[in-house]
């Protein structure tokens, strides 16, 4: 057992020092702790705490890995559960911590560095899609917290630390208060909306793949909808593909974003129509085309038979809406539009579910369905039974 040794400082003060084993890094090299106290039996109850901790496995090795440091280790590790436009999506919202915090050892970062930090993101972290150093969305700092938490749970898993520093720090209620005032929530279109778009695209040649976006079909999905995945005869549609942007440059192919996101759904004879004339003007156009034609197989395609993109296909949606007076909603947000009016008009909370390719029925009724004024005027109509009297004339 190391003895506790007397050392005097240069000052002429008096302290006590013992050095004790803590095991073995990941690495198998030794690992030893120095004590150093005011007293002897300040340095015993030290050197006590660690040799009990030790034996409970709960000791917490000296690390002088950063933030950043673990940060980057953190996504690496993610690389594996996660698709590549996820690992993108966190590591940009991570860009907003490194910049501010990440240089701080991982061992040494405290509550109040991490709330300074997302007070400071929310104040002016904009990057883009506006000035550079204004304030960013609420929604976006508390994804960048979300991402935060969830690294520094692993870095206690990994016993790196003993507790993590972001558990109880939120965004502050002042600055949700701003950001409600400032930032109105965009509403998806109405009804009334809907069907302007509609019967003002009917001759636009993406007129069918439009559709699909307005049956509640992802943009992702609408770009990976394949003609052998399309049942004309029958029309059913099997969602097994989709195909999205890493970043508006690379374009990624997979598999439906979840096993419930692999779904059968039965067209409505609109968009079966429409995806039936659109089969026929593609025939005609790989003939007028002849070998500079690719048959590529995917249904959104343009005359030569080349894959259009998310990008593309917003773009596009986008023009549309401007021409024709609309007010410009994301293309996703039709996704929106479409299950509300499901949802308004007696389709059943599985089956919504199921046709919005989700496996928990309350998430896409908190997330997706959405009331307005309209919606409520059978409320109002049925409170005129609950006042029970007889109405009079309008002065």
């Amino acid at each position: 057992m190391a003895e506790i040794k007397k050392i005097t400082l240069q000052s002429g003060k008096t302290r006590y020092r013992t050095v004790v084993d803590a095991g073995y890094d990941e690495d198998g090299k030794r690992v030893q702790i120095t004590i150093t106290r005011d007293t002897k039996t300040e340095v015993k109850a030290e050197r006590d705490r660690i040799r009990h901790q030790r034996s409970a496995g709960t000791l917490i090795l000296p690390s002088k890995i950063t933030l950043g440091e673990w940060l980057d280790q953190w996504l690496e590790y993610k690389q594996r559960d996660v698709e590549a436009t996820t690992i993108r999506t966190y590591r940009l919202a991570l860009v907003h911590v490194r910049d501010r915090i990440g240089h701080i050892r991982l061992q040494e970062l405290t509550e109040d560095q991490v709330r300074d930090c997302i007070d400071d993101i929310v104040a002016r972290g904009r990057r883009k899609g506006g000035e550079a150093g204004t304030r960013l969305a609420v929604s976006t700092a508390e994804g960048v917290l979300t991402r935060l938490r969830e690294a520094l749970k692993r870095a206690v898993v990994r016993k790196l630390i003993a507790e993590s520093p972001a558990q109880f720090v939120r965004v502050s209620l002042t600055d949700k208060k701003i950001d409600k005032r400032e930032r109105p929530q965009a509403k998806p279109w109405t009804v009334s909306e809907v069907q302007t778009f509609i019967r003002g695209i009917e001759d636009d040649r993406l007129y069918a793949p439009l559709l699909l976006s307005l049956m509640g079909l992802r943009p992702a999905e609408v770009c990976g909808q394949r003609w052998p995945d399309v049942d004309l005869q029958l029309g059913i549609l099997d969602m097994t593909n989709t195909r999205t942007m890493i970043g508006n440059v690379k374009v990624l192919e997979k598999d439906a974003k979840t096993a419930a996101g692999e779904r059968a759904l039965p067209l409505p004879q609109w968009p079966w129509d429409a995806l039936k004339r659109f089969r026929a003007q593609q025939a005609r156009e790989k003939l007028a085309a002849g070998e500079a034609y690719t048959d590529s197989g995917y249904v959104l395609v343009d005359e030569l038979g080349v894959p259009l993109n998310t990008r593309k296909l917003r773009e596009h949606a986008y023009r549309l809406m401007r021409r024709l007076g609309l007010r410009q909603v994301r293309l996703y947000d039709a996704r929106h539009s479409c299950l509300t009016y499901l949802a308004n008009n007696g389709v059943p909370d599985h089956i919504l579910a199921a046709w919005a390719g989700h496996t928990n029925a309350s998430f896409t009724k908190r997330r997706y369905v959405h009331v307005d004024v309209e919606d409520m005027r059978a409320a109002a109509d049925a409170w005129d039974g609950f006042h029970g009297g007889d109405r009079k004339a309008p002065v």
